[in-house]
């Protein structure tokens, strides 16, 4: 099912113009993510991603009681391997939320973009040496390409892109575990668990904060409460757009719709924050916007062949 196929009836022209609507939904609120997190000051991102995790399980709680989903909740937790699964996809979108949000507030969000820009190409990857997938010739040669924008980053820039490979690497194989985990774990019970695990984790994090800089929730006006007590609502929601919108269009659609919230991200940091943009930086972005390219010309190409190219879902 491509983005332009007219020939489809009616109900699945539908379906599908609904799941593109759902999928763009969700990569532009990550794209904007950046604003929400800058608006937090003057809250830490030690605290901000404590009270994302603490209000994210509150809110999918919530959502587990209005769409009636407790029983496949239960069903899961009685599942030791899912358990497990759930756990460890926890800990790695810990590490890409904690990531992601210092890298912001740092005023480095130019760098979080090449991470995301990266990180289809990353999921091929996984995709050929953990589940022995084959590629196709031009996605080899998109892997190649972005490689040598790494490196030419990492020489002309003089240091290695800790933010982007890091970002890159906890998203891709949060992606590999819950393509392990599948259709067993829906998204609200997936988040719901991966969130309870991580509250020890939130609760120290917030302890320590007010120990030493102080928790801010409740604390700099009522505006300031209120954006924060959204942190819950800003990660869930778009978590589950892209759930409702991959369900009804092709893996290959999602894949070309992903660059979205990448270069909304370089927007931001670049041409709103004013980040820096040396040539180096230039070139090395530069050869990762043709590796792209030619990952999209190979997803066109395989759709119009019949092909389900396979991608990770970002969840």
């Amino acid at each position: 099912m491509s983005l332009d196929d007219r020939t489809l009836p009616r109900p699945e022209r539908s379906v599908a113009a609904s799941g593109i609507a759902y999928t763009v939904a969700a990569y532009l609120l990550w794209g904007v993510l950046p604003l929400y997190f800058l608006l937090l000051w003057p809250t830490g991102p030690w605290e901000v991603v404590a009270w994302r995790v603490l209000l994210s399980f509150v809110f999918c709680l919530l959502l587990l009681t209005v769409v009636r989903g407790w029983r496949g909740f239960v069903a899961i937790i009685r599942q030791p391997r899912l358990l497990g699964w759930t756990a460890l996809a926890g800990v790695l979108i810990y590490v890409n939320w904690q990531v992601f949000v210092l890298a912001t507030l740092d005023g480095h969000i130019v760098e979080t973009s090449l991470g995301y820009f990266i990180n289809p190409i990353m999921t091929v990857l996984l995709g050929v040496f953990v589940l022995g997938e084959r590629i196709r010739p031009l996605q080899w040669a998109a892997i190649g390409i972005a490689a040598l924008a790494v490196v030419v980053i990492i020489v002309a820039y003089g240091s290695v892109p800790w933010i982007a490979l890091s970002l890159t690497a906890s998203f891709g194989v949060y992606g590999l575990v819950k393509k392990k985990i599948g259709p067993a774990v829906d998204a609200v019970s997936g988040l719901t668990l991966e969130s309870f695990w991580l509250i020890p984790l939130a609760v120290v994090q917030l302890v320590l904060v007010a120990q030493t800089t102080g928790i801010t929730f409740g604390t700099e006006g009522v505006w300031h409460a209120v954006l924060l007590s959204f942190a819950g609502v800003a990660t869930a929601v778009p978590l589950l757009c892209f759930a409702a919108g991959t369900r009804r269009i092709s893996l290959a659609a999602v894949g070309i719709l992903q660059f979205i919230t990448p270069v909304m991200q370089f927007i931001i940091g670049a041409g709103v924050r004013g980040e820096p943009m040396p040539p180096e930086r230039w070139i090395g972005f530069g050869i990762v916007w043709v590796a792209i390219a030619v990952f999209i010309i190979d997803l066109v190409v395989a759709g119009r062949r019949g092909r389900r190219p396979r991608l990770a879902e970002l969840v």
